[in-house]
């Protein structure tokens, strides 16, 4: 029961839930090598990501020249697999089209050709029989090379919203085709993976959520009187709609003065975000705390009356499934797999790219009786908590890995 994940960079403080779900496959008996790519290590601040660092191993640390020296020698042993390797490699880096994120071209690819080399030659070393992969990006890609040389068999999760910019260029339906099974977290990223598969690829496309440890989350902190108090919590980046978040705020804090937001994240968009709180006259009103661990989000969520999430373009977020295991109801975008968890029961959808139905959202929020958000948070909890319960996300996957024959 030896099986190997295999993540692009990893930890990050954003991935949280890829060790949730490793850390609930060990409970259930799977013994997991991490390998990556890369490491964030420099970035790291929580002591749980720093530990988990510390348990993986990351390809791009064995150096170039040694790097290479096992991926020829791996090559050299399986030639005729090395061969077809390289001719998916190069149709797939040929399929860029002008699309850059994910992609690389075909030089790019053939450093994946490299690194699925000496990926096989670990896995070898190392008795592992399959290869789990997060996100159909490069780290995918590795994995399916490293398949076609003598590597284990390979499945991978896709999340979104990356995956789906760029799925030709990507070639997400080859990946699909070719693995073992395939994870999506939502219903959404599963439809998104039957457009791009073959037919009968699709009863190898599985949803398996992403997950929480409830027992990190117990009974909620009261909540709050006055503001309105808002928390958003993000990278700073073009698809999370905090630009357009602040243009609501700077709506709605006409009819709602005591409107408070904290904007818990960092990101190359952070000037940008500056300006716009500058320009609107929002100092008052708005704070950019940059990233927290997790304990810190707990807390900035227990703060708020609800969390408010202005996304382009997401999977699933993990941090309205955070947000409403705290108990607290969710403002959102109506896109992607967000419609499947937040509920006119736990919640506000509004159209993606609307400030004026934001700063609505936030005035109807504001306008709700204590009791009833209370109970929106209630109702949060309970459906967060019977959807995204980690033990049983991992079980799922468990079922998925036995039916292979990995047991």
């Amino acid at each position: 029961m030896k099986i190997g994940y295999l993540v692009n960079t990893y930890p990050r403080g954003s991935l949280t839930f890829i060790r949730r779900e490793i850390l609930a496959l060990e409970r259930q008996g799977w013994e997991i090598h991490r390998f990556a790519l890369r490491s964030d290590r420099a970035a790291l601040v929580d002591p749980a990501d720093l530990a988990e660092d510390a348990r993986t191993e990351h390809i791009l640390d064995l150096g170039a020249g040694k790097l290479m020296m096992s991926a020829l020698g791996w090559i050299a042993q399986h030639p005729l697999g090395a061969l077809r390797a390289l001719g998916l490699a190069l149709r797939c880096g040929g399929r860029a089209d002008g699309v850059t994120a994910g992609t690389g071209g075909r030089l790019r690819h053939l450093i994946y050709l490299m690194e699925a080399a000496h990926l096989a030659r670990r896995c070898h070393d190392l008795r592992l029989t399959h290869v789990h992969a997060h996100f159909g990006t490069n780290s995918t890609t590795v994995a399916m090379l490293s398949a076609l040389m003598g590597g284990p068999e390979y499945s991978f999760t896709v999340h979104g919203p990356e995956e789906f910019d760029a799925p030709r260029a990507l070639c997400l339906g080859v990946k699909a085709d070719r693995a073992t099974f395939t994870v999506a977290v939502s219903s959404f990223g599963r439809s998104q993976l039957c457009r791009w598969s073959a037919a009968e690829t699709w009863p190898r496309l599985h949803v398996v959520h992403c997950g929480l440890e409830p027992w990190r989350f117990p009974d909620p902190a009261p909540m709050p009187e006055g503001g309105p108090h808002l928390v958003a919590i993000g990278r700073l980046s073009e698809q999370k709609g905090f630009a357009l978040l602040i243009e609501a705020v700077a709506r709605a804090v006409q009819a709602l003065p005591g409107l408070q937001l904290t904007l818990v994240g960092d990101g190359d968009l952070r000037p940008q975000i500056e300006a716009a709180i500058a320009r609107h006259a929002l100092a008052r009103h708005v704070t950019l705390t940059g990233w927290l661990d997790e304990a810190r989000v707990r807390e900035a969520l227990g703060r708020a009356q609800a969390l408010v999430v202005p996304s382009f373009a997401e999977g699933l977020p993990v941090v309205i499934m955070e947000a409403m295991a705290a108990g607290r109801p969710v403002i959102a975008t109506s896109i992607a797999g967000i419609p499947e968890l937040v509920t006119p029961e736990s919640g506000w959808l509004v159209p993606a790219g609307s400030a004026a139905a934001l700063a609505q959202a936030m005035q109807d929020m504001a306008s709700t009786p204590p009791e009833r958000l209370s109970a929106m948070g209630r109702a949060a909890r309970l459906r967060v908590l019977d959807r995204h319960d980690i033990n049983r996300e991992a079980e799922k996957l468990t079922e998925l890995f036995a039916s292979k024959g990995h047991v």
